[in-house]
């Protein structure tokens, strides 16, 4: 056996040997729908690895879609407390309606931490940390960037409007496409439209046809961006229409390659599920505790100049 190896063995060994507690963890996420959330769980599944080498265990619980995201978020807490876990992390994207679940599970002497959406809300909530974007400042530098790029108005969809975190990044485009020279205002569509390509194409497509002037559109997530682009290309639009999105996706990185999509604002999701769920059990198990938060994983923006470098990410499932 190589020193190497005996290494790698005694490190493993010391892991799973003497430990105070085993940790039992929760992930509280959004629609299993949603493809973003599957580079989440990539992510929190690596670092259950280590959590059930020690003898703990992640259980990852996800609402069925968005109409109804914040208290189906809050009843998947409550049941995470009463399952008797030792933490929780969770997105939270609707303070007001899963505050009180939050709060509960606290008082349950069960350790909650934050990831993708809450970092406005994280010494109100009582959470250890928040991993994530700050929305706000991402969608800033998105609508910054676009109008540094040439647009002059711009269009934001939001997908669910009224969620705290999406409601955040549109505000961040406009007003940093503002303080950029351009004009920049929010589409809001109705949740019920939430993952309909066909739909958002077509309610996209309506507000090009009826304002010529739009040379821009950022969209949320990379579902709407490929209906984006849908609307974009039927009108035939991709040369005069720049397209931006929040998130990555084989399809987003094929069209900034082709040179049809501007840019793509990540996020990083991969490392919110890691860092969330490792950073909870280290904290139950071992007592220790990150001193910097929130502690931010985007946003990075990707464009012509790194999409070579971004692709094996995509293809591994890690961006």
């Amino acid at each position: 056996m190589t020193i190497k190896k005996i290494f790698v063995g005694a490190v493993v060994a010391s892991m799973t040997a003497g430990t105070a507690m085993a940790a039992d963890i929760a992930l509280v996420i959004g629609s299993n729908q949603d493809a973003f959330w599957n580079v989440v769980k990539k992510g929190a599944e690596d670092a259950a690895t280590i959590i059930e080498a020690r003898g703990g265990s992640l259980n990852i619980l996800q609402t069925q879609g968005y109409e109804n995201y914040g208290p189906d978020l809050a009843v998947l807490i409550e049941q995470a407390t009463a399952q008797g876990v030792d933490g929780i992390a969770t997105v939270l994207p609707v303070p007001e309606a899963q505050m009180p679940a939050i709060h509960a599970a606290i008082e349950a002497g069960i350790k909650v931490t934050l990831l993708n959406g809450g970092s406005d809300s994280l010494d109100e909530s009582g959470a250890l940390n928040y991993f994530g974007s700050e929305e706000y400042t991402a969608g800033f530098e998105g609508g910054k960037y676009l109008a540094m790029a040439g647009a002059k108005n711009i269009l934001c969809h939001n997908q669910t409007p009224g969620t705290a975190n999406l409601d955040s990044r549109c505000r961040g485009v406009v007003d940093g496409a503002t303080e950029a020279g351009a004009n920049a205002r929010e589409l809001p569509l109705p949740a019920n439209l939430d993952q309909d390509i066909a739909g958002t194409s077509a309610a996209i497509e309506a507000e090009l046809n009826g304002d010529p002037s739009i040379d821009g559109v950022i969209t949320l997530a990379t579902w709407a961006a490929d209906a984006a682009y849908g609307a974009i290309d039927g009108l035939g639009k991709t040369d005069s229409v720049m397209l931006g999105t929040f998130d990555l996706s084989p399809s987003t990185l094929d069209r900034i390659k082709a040179g049809t999509q501007m840019m793509a604002i990540d996020q990083t999701p991969y490392y919110q599920g890691f860092l969330s769920v490792s950073t909870l059990a280290a904290h139950i198990d071992f007592g220790t505790k990150i001193a910097t938060a929130p502690v931010l994983t985007g946003p990075a923006i990707v464009d012509a100049a790194n999409i070579d470098a971004t692709f094996a990410g995509v293809e591994a499932g890690t961006r």
